[in-house]
C-alpha cells in the first residue's frame, strides 16, 4: 500500500512540474507576441507619418523623385513583410532610405526650418526611440522563452506541446557596424 502512495506522489509530482512548465512556456509565448504587437504599432505609426515627410519635402525639393519613389517603395515593402526575417530586411532597407530623405533635406535650409518638417522629424524621431525599446524588450522575451523551450528538462514539454522558437527582430542602427572615423 505504502508503495502505491509513493508511486501515486511521484506520479502527482511530475504531473504538477509539466503543468507548472506548460503555463511558464504560454506565458512566456504570449509575452513575446504581446512585445511583437508593441513594435507593429510603432511600425504602423512610422508608417504614416512617412507619406507626411515625403510630401513636406517635395514641396521644397520636387526633383528628387527618384528619392520620393525608393522611399514610398521601401514603406510599401515593409507595411507588406511576413516573416521576421523580412521585416528586418525590409524595416533596414526603409531607415537607409530615410536618411537619404534627411540628407536631401539638409539642402534645403528653409526646408530644415519650416514647422511642419520640424514636427515631422520629431515625431519620426520619438517614433524611432519607441521602436527600438520596443524591439529590446521583444528581443528580451524571444530570448526568455527560446531558452525555456531549448533548456532540459523544459525541452520535454516544449516538444510534446509543439513550442517553437521564435526570431529576433533586428534592425541595423545607423553606423552600428561601420567603424567610427576620426579626424585631426
Amino acid at each position: 500500500m505504502i508503495i502505491l502512495y509513493i508511486i501515486l506522489a511521484v506520479i502527482a509530482v511530475i504531473v504538477f512540474w509539466a503543468i507548472f512548465i506548460y503555463n511558464r512556456l504560454i506565458t512566456l509565448r504570449n509575452r513575446s507576441k504581446e512585445a511583437w504587437s508593441d513594435i507593429d504599432v510603432q511600425l504602423k505609426r512610422r508608417y504614416n507619418l512617412i507619406p507626411n515627410l515625403v510630401e513636406t519635402v517635395k514641396g521644397y525639393a520636387g526633383h528628387e523623385r527618384e528619392l520620393f519613389e525608393k522611399v514610398t517603395e521601401a514603406r510599401t515593402r515593409a507595411m507588406g513583410a511576413q516573416t521576421m526575417e523580412e521585416h528586418s530586411k525590409s524595416e533596414n532597407m526603409l531607415s537607409s532610405t530615410l536618411k537619404s530623405l534627411f540628407a536631401v533635406a539638409e539642402n534645403y535650409p528653409q526646408l530644415k526650418a519650416a514647422a511642419n518638417f520640424l514636427e515631422l522629424q520629431r515625431e519620426l524621431r520619438d517614433t524611432e526611440d519607441k521602436i527600438q525599446a520596443s524591439r529590446r524588450f521583444y528581443n528580451g522575451n524571444v530570448r526568455d522563452l527560446n531558452i525555456k523551450i531549448e533548456r532540459f528538462p523544459e525541452k520535454i514539454i516544449a516538444s510534446f506541446f509543439n513550442f517553437k522558437k521564435m526570431d529576433f527582430f533586428e534592425i541595423e542602427e545607423a553606423g552600428a557596424r561601420e567603424p567610427v572615423k576620426v579626424k585631426f
